[in-house]
């Protein structure tokens, strides 16, 4: 957008905001919900996207040939009709300004500020913002928006200043706000600007507790420990206790970043100094990974430990327990427990399943494939990609028979998508072998064959797995085309 358009921009907000004072008073003023009707929708969106670059005179004129109701629901509608594109969104919203009894609300601008900001229009999107604030429109959703934007496109200085922006216009400085803001930026992987954000307006918002747990938190799923480890000592320096959430978040990353003795140690120190405040989700973390590393005495102690406390165990706890039997060779322990539960869910059985294949067990596996099904308990993708990976290697293998080459099954799958170029590197890895082939991704394998010609081609392998005894991988393939076959007819009967 040129700098002549974003000057008429502003000019054109400031004549429309005579009303700012009573929007102080009633900040979202309630909007009924307004039934659409299609045609005059599709009709509206033909025009502003045919004439987006036309003159305001002659797309005004065309809008207002056009017979149809600016409501609430209707311009919302409009937006949804063009997520990523901002031109034909704002000069909708100009053209509603023109008609008489409509009044936006902080829902509609957050609607349109949030197409605005996907369009990556950074100048517009801040002019937008000081209109809103002008209002009174701005609400805990428009700072989510915001910064969420304006950290993605690094205006990190915007970032501070938005904040600074909501306190001229008396929406005043407010910790809850700010811990919201931090969720939304960690939880979008943008832990370094929310950081900043922290850091920037510490001489006006002080953080607590709980800004510090969403600044843990967003370290830990990045994996950046050293981090992590500054801001918890920076909160206990201030005086705040660990969230029990962010210490089990941090126990679990450096149980995965390989780091479990620094895990343990965390655990024990919460173990010593807060043992009340320790529920399952702590417990079930360190006995999964423990029962992962073969630990199986340590998990027992900590299980009975957890008894003795009268914290009620959950399934996934079992599971881990079962799973950690089975890998050390200990099915009869294993079973002995499945036998206590009444009703086994499906995390026991993958533990079953993950325990055998674990010890290259796959004719045990798929047997306890075979009895969850029979037992009414519906295996899920994940145990499907379980299964898959069991039988035939993180990255397939040939089979017995040219007609089951799984190569062959996934440059197929491959082509039929369009994706010759993906397939045809494939190809030429797996043709030379000296080359390591990339780590197949079963997920997406079985994502491409979701469909009705999937429910054929599972049906045709199937059989021809079975034709060169492979009876345990072709249930898996028939049970799974059984599978997309009873979710299409589903479909169709609804």
């Amino acid at each position: 957008m040129n700098s002549s358009r974003i000057t008429n921009s502003k000019l054109f907000f400031r004549s429309f905001s005579t009303n700012s004072n009573l929007q102080h008073l009633n900040p979202t003023p309630s909007n009924p919900i307004t039934r659409v009707n299609p045609e005059h929708l599709l009709r509206v969106c033909t025009i502003l996207y045919q004439q987006q670059h036309s003159s305001d005179s002659k797309l005004r004129n065309n809008l207002q040939k056009t017979r149809f109701d600016v409501t609430h629901e209707f311009f919302l509608q409009v937006c949804n009709k063009f997520p990523l594109s901002w031109r034909p969104v704002f000069r909708f919203y100009q053209f509603s300004l023109t008609r008489p009894g409509f009044t936006h609300t902080s829902v509609s601008f957050n609607k349109m500020v949030d197409v605005i900001g996907r369009s990556r229009n950074t100048d517009l999107f801040w002019d937008v913002l000081h209109e809103m604030a002008r209002r009174r429109l701005v609400n805990d959703r428009t700072f989510r928006i915001a910064l969420r934007t304006l950290a993605k496109a690094r205006e990190l200085k915007k970032c501070v200043d938005f904040f600074h922006l909501m306190g001229a216009h008396d929406y005043g400085y407010s910790l809850d706000t700010l811990n919201k803001v931090v969720e939304t930026l960690c939880s979008d992987r943008l832990v370094d600007e929310a950081k900043h954000v922290v850091v920037k307006l510490k001489d006006w918002i002080k953080p607590n507790g709980v800004t510090y747990k969403f600044l843990i938190s967003g370290y830990c799923h990045r994996g950046d420990m050293i981090e992590a480890s500054k801001m918890w000592n920076l909160m206990v320096d201030e005086g705040y206790e660990a969230d029990i959430n962010a210490a089990d978040t941090m126990m679990e990353t450096f149980f995965k970043n390989n780091q479990f003795n620094q895990g343990l140690k965390l655990f024990q120190t919460m173990r010593m100094n807060r043992i009340d405040e320790l529920g399952i989700s702590t417990y079930r973390i360190v006995i999964k990974w423990m029962c992962r590393k073969g630990k199986l005495g340590e998990a027992h102690l900590v299980f009975e430990e957890m008894l003795r406390r009268g914290i009620q165990v959950d399934d996934l706890t079992i599971a881990s327990i079962i799973y950690g039997l089975v890998s050390k060779s200990r099915v009869g322990d294993a079973y002995m427990i499945l036998e206590k539960i009444e009703k086994p869910d499906i995390n026991v059985y993958h533990g079953l399943i993950k325990g055998f294949l674990r010890t290259r067990k796959l004719s045990e596996a798929t047997e306890v494939f075979r009895e969850m099904i029979r037992q009414g308990c519906e295996p899920i993708m994940h145990t499907y990609i379980m299964m898959l990976q069991g039988h035939l290697g993180k990255r397939g293998r040939k089979g017995r028979d040219p007609l089951v080459n799984f190569d062959t099954i996934f440059v197929g799958g491959l082509v039929k998508e369009g994706k010759s170029l993906e397939a045809t590197k494939y190809v030429e890895r797996a043709m030379r072998r000296g080359v390591e082939v990339p780590k197949f991704d079963f997920n997406k394998f079985l994502h491409y064959y979701s469909n009705e010609e999937g429910v054929v081609m599972f049906e045709e392998v199937g059989k021809k797995l079975r034709e060169v005894g492979l009876f345990d991988l072709a249930d898996i393939f028939l049970r799974y085309g059984e599978k997309m076959a009873t979710r299409d007819r589903r479909r169709q009967s609804m």
